[in-house]
């Protein structure tokens, strides 16, 4: 009897490492993330990433970590930034903004799925939308017609206007597209556009001279990096001069751009999480087609209308899908 009971306990104790080993943690992916932006100006995309990403059956702790790196607004940092994650090293990196063609440079071994703002073909990321080029695919926001529908809305708000300044970034891929655009717009809207390149702080405060020489009625800011990290001396001048922003992000609104037309940001990073799990799951990023927007959202500042006298049609307002007091 004794002998039975040992020979059970010997079982029993067998069984404990198979027990052990059927309940070992699943694998942790390890993601990277790399801007260079700072790390406020995303976090309400971050939180959509993360929704996205659990949506997927991706956890933070349970089966995946993220990595985050942030250049805050300094692109020069970007390579040392890459060359960090590389060595954690990270299974798959997801890039935003400003960086992704800087990573394209570094010809990393790493697969990564991109957000882009710039057009993707011009910035030499793809053949076409159907084909990415490498290990990279992902999304742009750009969808250059919009710039177009943004002076219409300025004409909505300002039936009597007639000049329009444009600041845009010349090294953003695909301004020149979004300039076309706007030019077509204002050629059928009877509108005089003058055109401010701004790459540097040095050529924006040309820019701000040259403007208070020649007020404009109302100013059309391009989005892209260098627009959000100088946005708030943008729109303070504008203000000062009483000159209306319109831009494409909302985060402009609510730095006090009278309106903003363009794509609904949270919904893109949220659309990033299949990127991530497609590539993770076996497939080739050059297989991926890049996406561009789907879903637009209209913000509306009314306070910034108010301080400027002027008002905001209520058909647009119905229109809106924010309005900030």
């Amino acid at each position: 009897m004794r002998r039975r009971a040992f020979i059970a306990t010997l079982g029993g104790a067998a069984a404990w490492p198979m027990v052990a080993r059927g309940q070992q943690s699943p694998k942790i992916t390890s993601i990277g993330w790399l801007t260079p932006q700072q790390a406020a100006s995303l976090t309400p995309y971050i939180d959509a990433l993360r929704s996205g990403l659990a949506e997927l059956g991706y956890v933070e702790g349970r089966n995946i970590a993220i990595v985050f790196r942030y250049g805050d607004d300094s692109i020069e940092r970007v390579p040392e930034l890459a060359a960090e994650l590389v060595q954690v090293p990270v299974d798959i990196l997801m890039v935003q903004g400003a960086a992704v063609p800087v990573v394209r440079k570094l010809n990393l071994k790493v697969p990564v799925v991109y957000a882009f703002s710039g057009d993707p073909v011009s910035a030499g990321l793809a053949d076409s939308l159907a084909r990415p080029r490498g290990n990279m695919t992902g999304l742009t926001f750009m969808a250059a017609d919009l710039n177009g529908k943004r002076l219409e809305l300025l004409r909505e708000i300002m039936p009597e206007l007639q000049r329009v300044a444009i600041i845009a970034n010349p090294e953003h891929p695909g301004e020149q597209i979004e300039l076309s655009y706007s030019e077509a717009t204002a050629q059928k809207l009877g509108l005089s556009l003058r055109y401010f390149p701004t790459s540097t702080i040095d050529e924006l405060n040309r820019a701000f001279t040259e403007m208070t020489r020649d007020r404009p009625q109302a100013i059309s800011l391009f989005p892209d990096g260098f627009a959000i990290a100088h946005r708030q001396s943008i729109i303070d001048f504008a203000k000062a001069h009483r000159a209306p922003v319109i831009s494409g992000w909302p985060v402009f609104a609510k730095s006090g751009a009278l309106c903003t037309y363009g794509p609904r940001l949270a919904e893109s990073y949220r659309r990033l999480a299949y990127y991530v799990d497609r590539v993770l799951k076996g497939a080739k990023p050059a297989d991926l087609p890049i996406e561009q927007p789907t879903v637009f959202d209209l913000v509306v500042n009314l306070k910034t209308a108010r301080a400027l006298g002027l008002t905001v049609p209520p058909s647009l307002l119905a229109r809106a899908d924010e309005v900030i007091e």
